[in-house]
């Protein structure tokens, strides 16, 4: 095999089919790492990052299905290539396997040269990505890839620090990003694309670099820029004068300096106050402006 010494995790609780592998691997110049069931090969995965996972669908505890989610829901082992090898040879569990993001599905009893062609294949894909999302993340590029259900795959460090600023955590994206992308993805998006993502709490517009051949879809994505007023606005369901005033209040103006800012009576802005104190519950501007500092913060 061309690439020097790759280490594959062989997951698998019969020994024949076991050996055989490991056998056939050890020939090739492979390095092996081993585990006889799903918790095991998670534990392993995330001590030492293999290069390829070579996993039984049937096992005890935790089966092979179960124990792909959870290397595919892990940011940092998603991007991994997984190739199950099974007895299950109907079709629904071949869809099955594809469906959940393994890139290849071999029937056993497993035949060595084939193993190996599909595995030097896979492993070329997966160093071509990996250099791809290298060379996006020295540019600083705000990309994520995500699959046909919207989840997550892998970002830049650019694009989790932005989710971060913008309190996207990994609950809003795979409870609120995930079945939006969904849902737009499967409208077919042209290249170039734009998707204006706006949740109560997160405002992000995405668009649409590529749709790889594996079925991923590379993304691009930008934070809206909102001015404080809006974000006053928005979070407190003001008006946009009502949010005006109050926005001026939270930087230490006067009703007499907020008048002359915004060309209105000091009558007026003491009417906008009297709105706005019964909507956020409050009863005089420093409480008001109390509110607004840390929506603003």
């Amino acid at each position: 095999m061309n690439n020097a010494s790759p280490t594959v995790l062989v997951v698998d609780d019969a020994p024949d089919s076991l050996s055989l592998i490991n056998d056939t691997l050890e020939r090739a110049g492979v390095d092996t790492l081993i585990a006889l069931e799903g918790r095991q090969a998670l534990t392993i995965a995330r001590k030492i990052r293999p290069d390829m996972v070579l996993l039984d669908a049937v096992m005890p505890h935790m089966d092979g299905f179960e124990t792909c989610r959870h290397l595919k829901a892990d940011p940092q082992l998603s991007s991994i290539p997984i190739i199950f090898m099974t007895g299950l040879d109907d079709e629904q569990s071949v869809l099955k396997g594809l469906g959940m993001g393994c890139v290849d599905y071999l029937i056993k009893p497993v035949n060595p040269s084939e193993l190996l062609a599909r595995m030097k294949i896979h492993l070329k894909n997966a160093q071509l990505t990996h250099s791809a999302q290298q060379a996006l993340d020295s540019v600083g590029q705000h990309i994520f890839t995500v699959d046909a259900m919207g989840q997550l795959l892998w970002a830049t460090p650019q694009s989790y620090a932005l989710f971060a600023k913008v309190k996207a955590d990994q609950p809003w994206l795979t409870t609120v990003l995930a079945p939006q992308l969904r849902c737009w993805l499967a409208a077919a998006p042209v290249t170039g694309q734009a998707f204006p993502l706006r949740d109560s709490e997160v405002q992000l517009d995405i668009a649409l670099v590529d749709k790889q051949p594996n079925g991923e879809y590379l993304l691009k994505v930008g934070a809206e820029t909102l001015s404080g007023e809006q974000r006053l606005r928005r979070a407190l369901n003001l008006t946009a004068r009502e949010s005006q005033v109050l926005y001026w209040i939270a930087n230490g103006k006067t009703n007499k300096d907020i008048s002359q800012i915004l060309g209105m009576g000091v009558r007026t802005v003491n009417k906008h106050l009297e709105q706005i104190f019964p909507k956020l519950g409050v009863e005089n501007r420093t409480s008001a402006a109390g509110i607004a500092i840390r929506v603003l913060g």
